[in-house]
Parts: C-alpha cells; sequence; structure tokens
C-alpha cells in the first residue's frame, strides 16, 4: 500500500480505502454482520487505514459494527463518516444546529467515539454552502471535542468550490472516475493550493467501470442501480456517475480494448491515483475478496500517456454531453 498526504491535516492515508455504503452486504441484501467484520478485517490486513461512512448506511448498522470492529484494534484507522442525510427531506432550513448536533451525537455512539475523527456533510442542497452559520458550528463542534475535522461531499463541482471558501474545510469527497473528468479542469488544481484533501467516492461508476455488466446484467429492486437510474430517490448522479446504461457499456467496450482486459477494476482505480490532488479513493466492496480486487490498484505501474489519452478520448466520445456539462 502507498500513503497520500490527506491536506493540511497533515495525516498519511491510504491511496486507496474501504467506502462502506455496501459493508456486508450488496445493494439491497439483508445485512450480514459476520461478512462486514470479514470485510473490515480485509481491509486492514492490505494496510488500509480509511473507512468512509454515513449514519443512513444501513440505518447506522455500518457506523455500529465499524465501531465495534475497530475496539479490537491496536492501531486504529481513520474513520470518517458523513451527516445529514437523515433529514425527511433535503432543505437549507433542515440543517439547523439542533439537527446537526443530535445527527454528530448519534454517529459518536453509534461509532463508539468520544470524538469523531473527520464528520463530512453529506451531499446538502447547494444553498447550504451559503450558510456560513453551519460551518461555524462545525467549528464549535471542534472546540467541543466533539469532532476533529469536516468536511463536504458533494454532488457538484460548484459545491466543492464554494465549499473551499471556508477555512475549516479540510476535506471534499467527491465523484471522480474514467467517466466523470470534469474535476481535473478546475477543482484539483484549488484542492491543492489551499491544501484541501481529496476524497474519490463511486471510483468506479456503480461498477460499471468494473467491466462486469452487460445489457442482460439484472439489479434487485432495492439496488439504486434499478431504481434510481433516471435520479427517482437522489441525485442521478450518483448511480452509474449520471451515465445511461447502454451508452456506458458501449465506452467499457472501447476501454476493455485499450487496456487489452475484460476486468478493469484495477485499471479504473490506478487511472484515478494518476492525478496527484487525490488523496484517497474509497471504492466500496460487499464481501473480503472486492478489497483485496481494489487493493491491486496500487501494485500497478503508472499508466502510459497514450493510454490517458485513450481514456480522455473515449470519454469525449461517449459521455461528455451531456454528463460533463451537469455536475
Amino acid at each position: 500500500m502507498r500513503f497520500r498526504t490527506f491536506g493540511k491535516t497533515g495525516i498519511k492515508v491510504s491511496e486507496i480505502s474501504l467506502g462502506t455504503w455496501q459493508l456486508g452486504s450488496r445493494w439491497g441484501d439483508p445485512f450480514n454482520e459476520d461478512n462486514a467484520i470479514k470485510t473490515l478485517d480485509a481491509a486492514i490486513k492490505t494496510d488500509i487505514n480509511l473507512f468512509d461512512t454515513a449514519d443512513v448506511y444501513q440505518d447506522g448498522l455500518s457506523e455500529k459494527i465499524i465501531g465495534k470492529y475497530i475496539k479490537t484494534l491496536e492501531q486504529k484507522p481513520f474513520i470518517v463518516t458523513k451527516t445529514g442525510r437523515r433529514l425527511p427531506e433535503q432543505t437549507k432550513e433542515g440543517y439547523s444546529e439542533e439537527n446537526i448536533r443530535k445527527f454528530i451525537d448519534d454517529s459518536r455512539k453509534n461509532l463508539d467515539m468520544k470524538t469523531l475523527d473527520m464528520v463530512l456533510l453529506h451531499c446538502p442542497p447547494t444553498d447550504v454552502y451559503y450558510m456560513p452559520e453551519i460551518f461555524n458550528l462545525l467549528d464549535q463542534l471542534k472546540i467541543e471535542g466533539k469532532i476533529k475535522h469536516y468536511g463536504v461531499s458533494v454532488e457538484r463541482i460548484e459545491e466543492g468550490l464554494k465549499a473551499m471558501d471556508f477555512e475549516g474545510v479540510e476535506a471534499v469527497e467527491i465523484i471522480f472516475n474514467m467517466f466523470r473528468l470534469r474535476p481535473i479542469e478546475q477543482f484539483f488544481r484549488i484542492a491543492q493550493e489551499k491544501k484541501v484533501g481529496v476524497i474519490v467516492r463511486v471510483p468506479l461508476a456503480s461498477g460499471l467501470l468494473t467491466g462486469k455488466f452487460t445489457k442482460n446484467s439484472s439489479f434487485g429492486k432495492d439496488d439504486h442501480r434499478k431504481f434510481n437510474r433516471n435520479g427517482e430517490a437522489f441525485d442521478k448522479g450518483e448511480t452509474f456517475s449520471g451515465v445511461e446504461f447502454e451508452k456506458g457499456l458501449e465506452a467499457v467496450e472501447e476501454l476493455k480494448k485499450v487496456f487489452k482486459t475484460s476486468n478493469l477494476t484495477s485499471i479504473a482505480l490506478r487511472w484515478i491515483l494518476m492525478f496527484d490532488a487525490v488523496s484517497t479513493v474509497i471504492p466500496g466492496a460487499s464481501k473480503p475478496d472486492y478489497v483485496y480486487d481494489n487493493v491491486n490498484a496500487t501494485l500497478l505501474p503508472p499508466l502510459t500517456k497514450e493510454q490517458m489519452k485513450a481514456v480522455e478520448d473515449i470519454y469525449n466520445k461517449y459521455i461528455k454531453d451531456p454528463v460533463h456539462y451537469i455536475w
């Protein structure tokens, strides 16, 4: 495993970390605690030292299992948790001091941590980024010893740029992958200038960039890749990075030709790591084997200029319009 400096926190984090949205189960499947523990253990055994979770993952079970597991460790990983999606409706009014305090206290209880390592606002409405009182509250929670660091998880580039206006923001979690190239244009440069850590989420475009799907692939009724393709439940950009499924499959076939393989997982993650602004990438894993597959990306040599150009060309041909202009 290789490590990178996590922005102005100064902390060294594994360049491949663990996202826990699917911890212990595939999307829509029943939660399996034994499988979850084995998945976390696989992450530690491969030197992953950052877990990313949220209070809404498995209705709090993700946080609780992580809290239970890290109690068994002598050297604990850095835990990033997200807050705000428990609101019944995403409005700026919901981000009140009372609600934020309650959500953070609940996460502290779930994780059994007196002080949370890092809290991210969990893709709040754009208006929230124009409410300095919320970021002042997060500063106050640091003073009170309830959190050590904070940042934001965003849907749109503009939200990430606005968040970085606040000096207390130490990390931005953002979608970036072979099908979402816009962060390269401006966002990465400004994040580096301001020494803000960058956590890359949805790195495999909800599995599309693994190369495992075909036009006949099916997903369970409780899987967001089934029910959220048009943004029916939350932002469409969360599902396949907002790429129309069949169009994405065409692009994936072109990528397979470039890299001469049908399994793109490690290559797609290695592509992300080609960008120095990235602090860590958080592919999810529903079982231990997927952790090992993800970590293989750190063993690959750098991609060539020709390969990087080929990815850009495929993006421009299949994906850029309209994805590039939405998020």
